[in-house]
């Protein structure tokens, strides 16, 4: 199946299982990342640091996930190794760019999947499938071993179809993750609801969502999150040129995605720059935000995914992220919980928190996941 390139069985037998997206090393096999230009690349020589993790921690990995060439794209759509098929909504896009891991879990083909996340790579997939899907504070899960080596805004993290088992695969990758404890935690809670514009039906179930949970609601304002949309894709754009741009040449490389990288290489040292000052402001504006309200809660996704029938230019759809990829130019921890519009169709809630608040930012995920009817991985 398009989903898994790799089928494997490393680890403790009987134990959780958890497949990984082919962007992280896992010794003996090598790193494709979705693309014939890596074909014939080498085997690893070592586990990505969270590889080993796992294994350490009884974890056994059953396979290796497809994705969107290189990284490179919001919608899982593959030209070169196949799409990855949305498992309970299969007209619509799986998402991307770790459309395999949210897949997987969405099939219950195993327990739990590793996908990474740089500008909404784990929240995107994970809304579309209707799954959960977090990414973490950046740099507080090791990315030794995963590709691009080089990011500062890319972070590993899990995707699973209940916070027990996603808070599980944090535990086990984040040595210092300390799960919290859930009771009483929305008692007097206050989040902040962040003002989006996004279609009727995605506001109406994020709204109801959070109306179910019972939480203390206030509305924010982060008036800079357009211009950290288009920074983080500024950033983007120079760091995945400078890690991929050289397979371009090959003529291995999908055309959709080998455009946007020939694009890429056009950002400039000052648009770069001007980027790494919207890094700063916004960040401070979320900091901000967060000091009067612990949560924060908007859509994950704008809309409905793109049917794939309507999604072929994948450029065109990289609005898709523009509510997810500001978090990671930012550095906050955000996660996904899946939503259905009243029509049946999968939407989002993300909720983000302080940088280095993971714990507390799943136990709230899970208290709401728990008393809120509307967040349900039921289709």
């Amino acid at each position: 199946m398009a989903m898994v390139v790799e089928q494997l069985q490393l680890g403790t037998a009987g134990g959780p299982t958890v497949m990984i997206k082919d962007t992280l090393d896992i010794a003996g096999y090598p790193t494709r990342a979705g693309s014939l230009a890596l074909a014939s690349a080498e085997a690893a020589v070592a586990h990505a640091d969270v590889v080993q993790k796992l294994l350490s921690n009884g974890w056994q990995i059953t396979g290796k996930t497809n994705l969107h060439e290189l990284a490179f794209g919001t919608t899982g759509i593959n030209l070169r190794t196949g799409t990855v098929i949305n498992p309970k909504f299969p007209e619509f896009v799986p998402g991307g760019s770790s459309s395999g891991s949210a897949a997987a879990v969405a099939a219950a083909v195993c327990d739990a999947a590793l996908g990474t996340d740089t500008g909404g790579s784990i929240r995107t997939p994970a809304a579309c499938c209707g799954v959960y899907g977090f990414k973490p504070t950046f740099g507080r899960v090791s990315r030794e071993g995963v590709m691009p080596a080089v990011s500062s805004l890319d972070c590993v993290g899990p995707l699973a179809r209940d916070m027990a088992t996603l808070t599980a695969v944090m535990k086990a990758i984040c040595e210092d993750f300390q799960p919290v404890s859930e009771n009483n935690l929305l008692a007097g809670l206050h989040i902040g609801v962040v003002a989006v514009e996004a279609a009727n039906d995605v506001l109406d179930a994020v709204d109801s969502a959070l109306l179910r949970s019972g939480v203390l609601l206030e509305p924010v304002e982060l008036p800079g999150m357009a211009a950290a949309y288009r920074a983080g894709m500024t950033i983007i754009n120079r760091e995945t040129w400078n890690a991929c741009g050289h397979l371009v040449a090959s003529g291995l490389v999908g055309e959709d995605v080998a455009q946007r990288l020939l694009m890429a290489s056009t950002t400039t040292d000052d648009e770069l720059a001007a980027a790494e000052a919207v890094r700063l402001a916004f960040a401070a504006e979320v900091d901000a935000a967060l000091a009067k309200t612990p949560i924060l809660a908007l859509p994950t996704l704008p809309e409905v995914p793109p049917r794939l029938a309507d999604a072929l230019d994948t450029r065109a759809l990289l609005g898709m992220t523009r509510l997810v990829r500001p978090f990671n130019l930012s550095g906050h921890p955000a996660i996904s919980l899946p939503l259905l519009t009243s029509a049946g169709l999968p939407v989002g809630l993300q909720l983000v928190a302080s940088r280095g608040a993971d714990e507390w930012l799943c136990a709230v995920a899970s208290a709401i996941a728990s008393r809120c009817a509307a967040v349900t991985t039921e289709h």
